[in-house]
């Protein structure tokens, strides 16, 4: 039996499903779907579809399925064109509904191709990472890649639905569930001490307890930040706040070149550059509180600096280049102690820059 958590966005509401397995839950949406005469077709990665065909099958059946690469690098107008092609192959028209089965790189892709094909068809998301569950698969931001930067072309598109079943972590590599750690941990960080603190004294695993309780609180810190500021337009704090440790975590990704680190290994660096940064800001967040977060991204196996120097300046240029750039100006997300955040503009590059010197960047 599925609980369910609904993102509350007016005529674009949807429920969020959680549970152990949900295979019977999903089957049953795709079958009632079928019933109606809407169309269904799916999009994973070669990994899922080797380690979860099992699973695949049983929740769609028959319904065509495109399995792409895996990695960032799937994020791509090449791909998005691929997509497209699948999408008129099989006649979706726009009672057509896309199931993005996969991580989040899945999702964006999928998202951003259910906004475009037909000027827009309803899809669903079925997260299977620990970092898509948590962050990527609520709230509707989609997008791909650009050599500029990160998700730099994209959409606003809110799923129909989201299924989140746990179960489907346990063939998850363990890099890869650390990388969703990094999203768990921000959430702690931006609006949850208690979070904090928990992942604090207990470090988070896939066999852990907690795990399913812990990825819901995630998810009702981002429905009730997405419901109140859907689209990023708050002048201050909003949606803005999601991108703690983002705005550094991005300008690795692009200058290390997308793949080499995971999006969850670039956040982490980028969660205690943010501590550093609110830091030399003059916040009240010293060397404990640094010392807190870097040691809770050491549980989780996460980095909290740069495996090998990066080019400040490409660092830098990255960063003027990002999505949350306002009037020439860039925001930055910082705290004011663990469990509390806030936007902040008009911070002096030179800091900036002293923060990058510390993490590694030459």
């Amino acid at each position: 039996m599925s609980d369910t958590l609904t993102v509350r966005l007016g005529e674009r509401s949807y429920p969020i499903h959680f549970g152990a397995d949900l295979t019977a839950e999903v089957r049953a949406a795709v079958a009632q779907l079928e019933r109606e005469g809407r169309r269904v077709a799916v999009l994973t990665d070669r990994n899922v579809a080797a380690r979860q065909a099992a699973a695949l099958k049983a929740m769609f059946g028959g319904a065509p399925m495109l399995v792409t690469g895996a990695g960032e690098s799937v994020k791509s107008f090449a791909e998005l064109e691929r997509v497209m092609d699948f999408l008129a192959e099989n006649r979706l028209d726009r009672a057509g509904v896309l199931v993005a089965a996969g991580g989040g790189v899945i999702g964006d892709l999928g998202g951003f191709a259910a906004a475009a094909w037909l000027r827009g068809i309803d899809f669903w998301q079925v997260p299977t990472t620990l970092l898509a569950m948590v962050d990527s698969s609520v709230g509707g931001k989609t997008g791909v890649n650009l050599k500029a930067g990160k998700n730099l072309a994209g959409a606003f598109h809110q799923p129909r639905a989201v299924f989140i079943a746990t179960g489907l972590l346990a063939t998850l590599p363990p890099r890869e569930f650390a990388a969703g750690m990094a999203e768990v941990i921000k959430y702690g960080l931006l609006g949850d001490a208690a979070l904090f603190a928990q992942l604090e004294r207990e470090p988070l695993t896939v066999a852990s307890p907690a795990l399913a309780a812990v990825v819901r609180r995630c998810c009702e810190i981002k429905a009730a930040v997405v419901e109140s500021d859907e689209r990023e337009l708050a002048k201050e704090g909003g949606r803005a706040l999601l991108n703690l440790g983002h705005t550094f975590g991005h300008a690795i990704e692009q200058v290390a070149g997308y793949g080499e680190y995971l999006h969850g290994e670039a956040v982490a660096i980028g969660l205690a550059a943010a501590a550093r940064l609110s830091a030399r800001l003059g916040l009240p967040v010293g060397g404990d509180e640094i010392a807190r977060v870097e040691r809770v991204l050491a549980a989780h196996a996460l980095p909290a600096r740069l495996r090998e120097a990066l080019p400040l300046e490409s660092l830098m240029a990255a960063m003027a280049r990002d999505k949350k750039v306002r009037a020439g100006t860039l925001r930055f997300v910082v705290l004011k102690s663990p469990g509390e955040s806030a936007t902040q503009p008009g911070v002096d590059p030179a800091l900036v820059e002293g923060v990058w010197r510390e993490l590694g960047a030459a």
